[in-house]
């Protein structure tokens, strides 16, 4: 089995789209292991996002993850950063395949609704950014 943290941004928690993207994973057999709703600071976002921290657009990143409310999830299955990254679509949404979470909802590269790890070295790295052992069931 393997883990992913999947991330419910703030454009998509302003929107209500919790519900919807709960759904699609649980319609798809992904067990959710963890939930957890938080605020974001500027200080949590930047550790978070700390790869990307000579590009461009670190600074707008950090501030609109850091703009409201975020749902972090850990999602667990097999192939499931594949299964989860294929569910989220292109991070633009006007490349996204159509059916996908960021086609259907997304309206930007930065307000796109969702996040996931792309490989497990990083899975596993934003999932213990966020969460402690014991927060994650089985």
């Amino acid at each position: 089995m393997e883990q992913t943290l999947a991330i419910v941004k703030p454009d998509g928690v302003a929107r209500g789209l919790m519900g919807e993207v709960l759904r699609r994973i649980e319609k798809e057999n992904i067990k959710i292991v963890a939930v957890k709703m938080i605020r974001l600071d500027r200080f949590k976002a930047e550790g978070f996002y700390y790869v990307h921290r000579q590009r461009p657009f670190f600074s707008q990143l950090v501030g609109y993850m850091a703009s409201g409310p975020v749902l972090l999830l850990v999602l667990e299955g097999l192939n499931v950063i594949e299964r989860w990254r294929r569910m989220m679509g292109s991070t633009d949404p006007s490349k996204a395949e159509p059916g996908t979470i960021r086609a259907d909802f997304g309206s930007s590269i930065e307000s796109n609704v969702v996040h996931g790890s792309d490989s497990r070295d990083s899975a596993i790295y934003e999932i213990n950014y966020f969460f402690t052992g014991t927060e994650i069931t089985r």
